[in-house]
């Protein structure tokens, strides 16, 4: 990255959007980190202008994107938290403004989209990046570090859900069956699922998925499941649904010495939407009781005592943008980058043809 940010400055972010992704994550998490401040919200929603204003009154608030490319040089950073349909056109306009820029996942609809702007914002210097939070859940944090002490052995099977009882719909464009929308489960919460995946296990070389709409009335995936083979071995096996009764594992992680299987989500997102605060004394960020600890072991269910509880560590969403800060500053790499969304959307969108053609789809991976 060759644009950096003076470090004896603040970062003045733009924020467009600010319905569940822009109001519960993004705002919060930028005005909690050092060195970014929340300078303008882009909302043309009365309601959730008012809704901002109560909670940053000394934030400016525009009805329109368009606004924030004319002041491009009185912002540092762009945050696209709007509808998933126009992702693409924003971060587009942001980095031709010469704007650094993040995106709420899913970066694009296709992964050659999502090269695309990779591209342009390379070729302008730029960062470019993907709000992939779950990357710092709590489970999963705790998984990384058990398998970088090989507590596991050698792993062969790699089970993770995100698994929901609502059997009404909730309306609004995530359930739309418009594709434009990019709505389902599949682009939803599938981009978490298969970011981690790709994360833990690297490239894929096979995908095979069933994706289904279960509820009456609905247009779009609510029930998927899919099936990853990667190059080093690991298979992965992923649920997301919205029509669970009774709730799976969050992560059920088969080796060659031990499994660790955990339950239950991690807390932050919970706490964002009863409105703490990373730093709030009253509570302490991301933290889990023991009573929820995942367990680690061989031989017999977790859920008859077997294996060995482990200290989970704390959730720590606060990570992604104290990384966007300091690649700005320093002109590292961010802390997620537009190709590894672009390699998270060749394995969903194969999910999608797989699913459609009722095949296991191969992945070329590169050399």
């Amino acid at each position: 990255m060759d644009a950096t940010h003076d470090s004896s400055t603040t970062v003045r972010v733009g924020l467009i959007g600010y319905g569940l992704a822009g109001s519960v994550f993004h705002a919060p998490l930028i005005a909690a980190t050092e060195g970014l401040t929340l300078d303008t919200i882009v909302t043309s929603s009365p309601e959730r202008q008012q809704q901002a204003r109560a909670e940053f009154p000394d934030v400016r608030l525009v009805d329109s994107a368009y606004e924030l490319w004319g002041r491009a040089d009185e912002l540092d950073l762009i945050v696209i938290a709007s509808p998933n349909r126009s992702h693409v056109p924003l971060a587009r306009a942001a980095l031709e403004a010469g704007l650094p820029t993040v995106v709420d996942k899913p970066l694009a609809a296709t992964a050659a989209e999502a090269e695309g702007l990779a591209a342009l914002a390379e070729s302008r210097g730029l960062l470019l990046s993907v709000f992939q939070n779950r990357r710092w859940d709590n489970d999963f944090r705790t998984l990384r570090k058990l398998l970088a002490e090989g507590a596991l052995g050698e792993v062969q099977r790699f089970e993770s859900r995100f698994e929901r009882w609502r059997p009404q719909l909730k309306g609004g464009w995530r359930e739309s069956g418009d594709p434009a929308e990019i709505g389902g489960l599949l682009y939803d919460l599938g981009s978490h699922l298969v970011d981690q995946a790709l994360t833990l296990f690297g490239p894929v070389e096979s995908v095979y998925a069933e994706a289904d709409v279960r509820r009456p009335e609905a247009r779009t995936d609510d029930d998927t499941f899919i099936a990853l083979t990667h190059t080093g071995g690991v298979r992965s096996h992923l649920w997301m649904s919205a029509t669970t009764a009774q709730l799976g594992p969050r992560f059920r992680v088969l080796g060659s010495e031990a499994g660790y299987v955990k339950y239950g989500l991690d807390p932050q997102e919970a706490a964002l939407r009863d409105g703490l605060r990373p730093g709030d004394p009253s509570a302490e960020w991301g933290a889990e009781p023991e009573g929820d600890w995942g367990r680690l072991g061989a031989g017999e269910s977790p859920l008859t005592g077997g294996g060995t509880p482990v200290p989970t560590l704390h959730g720590d969403y606060p990570a992604y943008y104290a990384g966007i800060a300091a690649a700005l500053r320093d002109g590292t790499a961010p802390p997620v980058t537009a190709a590894e969304a672009a390699a998270a959307l060749h394995v969903l969108e194969a999910a999608r043809l797989s699913a459609a053609e009722r095949r296991t789809v191969r992945i070329e991976v590169p050399a």
